[in-house]
């Protein structure tokens, strides 16, 4: 069952959205491993996708920003608020535009972050087809009524870019377990078609593999102690052999 305390924060967050946008709010849509299973209190954000129709003026970006920051979040270790158009969720492209994404971190070095106006968002399609897939709305209109299918070649192509990206990143200890369980994510769906949780994930990728001790490691970072170590060099292997399984994959 996912954690009642953040999902209340998630409804309290869905509510304060509504409150700054107003009737432009046509549906604001939890995803991630709150809505879809797998949440670690500690450990996993709040995933929120809103839809509107037209942009947002400045002091909905401000106001949005402030509500990000503020409120309370319960278990949860994070926020990450993306705000999309009904445009661009209704017709996606490779690089879609995003009207607006606020990522809180309290547990990470980052702290938070802002992007507003991103007129090309590589990221953005995979976050869309999450949304669809598992997600459901808070407010508003249902996932598969605002968002289109995304190809899922265009998820395989950029996923395929951050690992080939964090291979070059392996002596990151802070972002360690999320490049390789983020890994196993990118693997599963290229070969299954399937958005899945970390953890899930991880024993997926375990199931095919289990001489991946980096996996087992971060998995035992992300679960139970977030100060076990992971292997540099197991990291490098994890990237390698998703990179090779992906690109039988295309």
């Amino acid at each position: 069952m996912a954690d009642l305390s953040a999902r209340t924060a998630a409804e309290e967050l869905a509510e304060s959205v509504v409150d700054v946008v107003g009737a432009a709010a046509r549906s604001v849509i939890l995803h991630g491993s709150l809505a879809a299973g797998g949440f670690r209190p500690g450990r996993s954000d709040i995933d929120v996708l809103v839809v509107v129709d037209g942009g947002l003026s400045d002091p909905q970006i401000d106001a949005l920003v402030d509500r990000v920051r503020g409120t309370p979040i319960g278990t949860a270790a994070g926020v990450d608020l993306h705000v999309v158009t009904a445009d661009a969720a209704g017709a996606p492209t490779r690089t879609p535009p995003l009207e607006l994404h606020v990522g809180r971190y309290d547990r990470s070095s980052v702290g938070v972050e802002v992007e507003r106006r991103v007129t090309a968002a590589p990221d953005l399609p995979a976050e869309l087809s999450m949304a669809r897939a598992d997600g459901h709305a808070l407010r508003g209109t249902g996932p598969h009524d605002v968002i289109a299918p995304v190809p899922t070649a265009w998820i395989n192509e950029r996923g395929r870019h951050w690992l080939a990206t964090w291979r070059s990143r392996t002596d990151d200890a802070e972002h360690g377990a999320l490049m390789v369980l983020t890994a196993c994510r990118i693997w599963r769906f290229a070969l299954e078609g399937v958005h899945c949780a970390k953890g899930q994930a991880a024993r997926w990728a375990l199931d095919r593999d289990p001489s991946l001790s980096a996996v087992r490691q971060a998995l035992h970072q992300y679960e139970v102690d977030p100060t076990a170590p992971i292997d540099e060099d197991g990291i490098a292997h994890v990237l390698d052999h998703v990179l090779r399984e992906t690109a039988r994959a295309r």
